[in-house]
């Protein structure tokens, strides 16, 4: 029994130093990202595995200070969470470390779009979101403005708006998190069959909307609504007019509305009042379409559920500190609350549910 207790003690032990040390592996997952290892290794597909010497041969050819022993470190350290495949001979000790690409590490390759989940590291670890890491114990203690504020004296989307990198970064991080997602929705859900008119609610460039038209030839209308200083950048997409405006005033009419991932970032209050603008501006048997992160009612160790934790504190910090990821009961009550007597939740993606709430 006292082996047991101490043993257990000892699990405790590791497990806080491993949560203590965790920043390590985002910022070394941008590290990588920075030194664009990833596209380095997999060389248009052949993913043969290579040493640090020969990745930085590849990305600082003409750097002869770079330290191949520093990045084996971060390579070996990121192997331990699946990004990268490890090749060794336990029994050779000259046998050199060689790496390749695992599922994970495939998805910050480049691909013929030009997109990956690359942008996406990059985003998040930007130095004005890194500067309100620190401040999250604020959210607890003074919920009236978000860490991010504090820490830059604006808010997210406003600081985004004067730093033209950071609003581009962001945008082609989306892209790249939207696509494979929309995909996935074209494939399993078939809630866009008979719709003429469809708005796509936050559309900003129109990416979503030129998918779903590409994929359903019934859809004769898409309007592209967004803040007017971004769709005025938005490109010429046949059959999509942009349309400038603001969500909490109203909504232009249609016979679906789609937005995805806009109410994450909006108190339950803000969310209620875009719903009802929703609600006002389809007929009667119309539906909003919203695609959101949606939190199981019990908390558990699952890759899926941490990944959903770990979201909503992002939220938190960096956009609303009572902006958040919901429930599915939660969405339901939200939507009864804006008149919508109709609703279901389709787990079609890893990450974000379609939540169909008819009027």
């Amino acid at each position: 029994m006292e082996d047991e207790m101490t043993e257990s003690r000892n699990r405790a032990r590791l497990a806080i130093m491993e949560l203590s040390n965790m920043i390590s592996v985002p910022m070394s997952l941008n590290a990588i990202v920075r030194l664009n290892v990833p596209d380095a290794i997999w060389q248009g597909g052949s993913n043969s595995p290579i040493s640090s010497s020969q990745i930085l041969a590849r990305v600082l050819p003409s750097q002869n200070s770079a330290d191949p022993e520093n990045l084996q470190r971060i390579l070996r350290m990121l192997t331990s969470y699946g990004v990268f495949a490890e090749h060794h001979s336990p029994n050779d000790s000259d046998s050199e470390r060689k790496y390749s690409l695992t599922e994970i590490g495939k998805t910050l390759v480049t691909d013929g779009e030009g997109l990956s989940y690359a942008p996406y590291v990059l985003q998040h670890h930007q130095d004005a979101l890194m500067r309100a890491w620190p401040l999250v114990h604020e959210a607890v203690v003074d919920p009236a403005s978000e860490p991010f504020v504090k820490a830059n004296g604006d808010s997210a989307y406003a600081y985004y708006g004067k730093k033209p990198e950071m609003n581009g970064l962001m945008q082609k991080a989306m892209s790249g998190v939207s696509v494979p997602f929309m995909k996935a929705v074209l494939e399993g859900y078939d809630g866009f069959e008979g719709v003429e008119r469809l708005v796509d609610v936050g559309g900003s460039a129109g990416d979503c909307l030129r998918m779903i038209l590409g994929k359903h030839s019934n859809v004769r209308e898409g309007i592209n609504f967004d803040l007017p200083e971004v769709v005025a950048k938005a490109p010429i997409i046949p059959g999509v007019t942009h349309v400038g405006g603001n969500m909490f005033h109203s909504i232009p009419s249609a016979d679906a509305i789609f937005m995805k991932w806009i109410l994450t970032t909006w108190t339950d209050g803000e969310v209620k009042l875009i719903m009802e603008n929703c609600y006002n501006a389809l007929p009667a048997g119309g539906k909003l379409i919203a695609c959101e992160p949606v939190l199981p009612e019990q908390s558990d160790d699952s890759q899926r559920t941490r990944a959903l934790l770990e979201g909503d504190i992002f939220v938190m910090t960096i956009y609303r500190t009572k902006g958040k990821h919901r429930t599915e009961e939660e969405y339901r009550r939200l939507g009864h609350s804006a008149g919508f007597p109709h609703f279901k939740a389709l787990y079609i993606d890893y990450f974000y549910t379609v939540l169909e709430f008819r009027k």
